[in-house]
C-alpha cells in the first residue's frame, strides 16, 4: 500500500520532504507533482525502480527516461552539451521542456537509448519537485505518469493513491496538478526535432 503525503505546495513541510527522500533512497518508486503533470519517479542507481516503471507504463526499451535535475549543475555532469546549445537551453529552462541528449559516462547503461546512447534531461518550475531535489542531492530518473491506453496523465494525488496503490510506494500530492506533458526536443542530431508537443513553447526551438 502507497503512502500519501500531503504537502503544501508554496511551502513545503521539512519533515515530509525528509520522509519522501528516505523512501527514495530505500529504492522506493513515487508518484510525484512537477510543473507539467504528475510522474513517476526513482533514484538513479534503483535498477528495481526502473523496471518497475517499465512494468507500470509497458515501455519499451527505446523509451527515454528523463533525468529530472534541480539546477544546471546536475544538468551538465549527465549529459554533453555545447556552449550555444545551453544558452538556447538556459533560456527556457527551469519550464515545461525535456531535452534529449547525448549522455555522459555518469549515466547507468540501462538507462540509455539502445541506438543514439541519449537521455532525456529537465528542470522542473515547481516548488515541491525542487525541494525533493534539494534533499535528494542528484536528479530524480521520472517518467510521465502517462498510463497504457490513456490519453491524458491524471491530475489528482487521490486517484493516482486510488489506482496504483499496489504498484508504486509513496505519492506526494501538492493540490491538483496539470495534465500536459512536457514539450520533447531532440538534440542528439544537427538540426533540433520536436519529438513531442506540449507544455513549453515549442516555436522556441523550431
Amino acid at each position: 500500500m502507497a503512502k500519501y503525503f500531503d504537502v503544501h505546495p508554496d511551502n513545503p513541510q521539512p519533515r515530509v520532504i525528509s520522509q519522501v527522500i528516505g523512501l527514495l533512497q530505500a529504492d522506493g518508486l513515487i508518484a510525484y507533482p512537477t510543473d507539467s503533470c504528475f510522474a513517476l519517479g526513482c533514484r538513479l542507481g534503483n535498477k528495481e525502480g526502473i523496471d518497475r516503471i517499465r512494468e507500470i507504463r509497458h515501455l519499451g526499451d527505446d523509451h527515454h527516461f528523463t533525468l529530472v535535475c534541480g539546477n544546471f549543475a546536475q544538468f551538465g555532469q549527465f549529459v554533453h552539451v555545447s556552449n550555444a546549445l545551453f544558452r538556447s537551453i538556459k533560456a527556457a529552462t527551469p519550464g515545461g521542456y525535456t531535452f534529449i541528449l547525448p549522455a555522459t559516462k555518469e549515466v547507468p547503461r540501462r538507462l540509455l537509448h539502445p541506438r543514439k546512447k541519449t537521455v532525456g534531461v529537465r528542470i522542473p518550475d515547481h516548488v515541491v519537485t525542487q525541494a525533493l531535489l534539494t534533499e535528494l542531492g542528484e536528479p530524480l530518473l521520472s517518467s510521465t505518469l502517462l498510463l497504457p491506453d490513456e490519453t491524458e496523465p491524471m491530475t489528482q494525488g487521490w486517484e493516482i493513491k486510488e489506482r496504483l496503490d499496489h504498484v508504486v510506494d509513496a505519492v506526494i500530492d501538492s493540490g491538483e496538478c496539470g495534465a500536459v506533458p512536457t514539450t520533447v526536443v531532440d538534440f542528439s542530431q544537427d538540426e533540433p526535432e520536436i519529438l513531442r508537443r506540449g507544455a513549453g513553447d515549442p516555436s522556441l526551438f523550431e
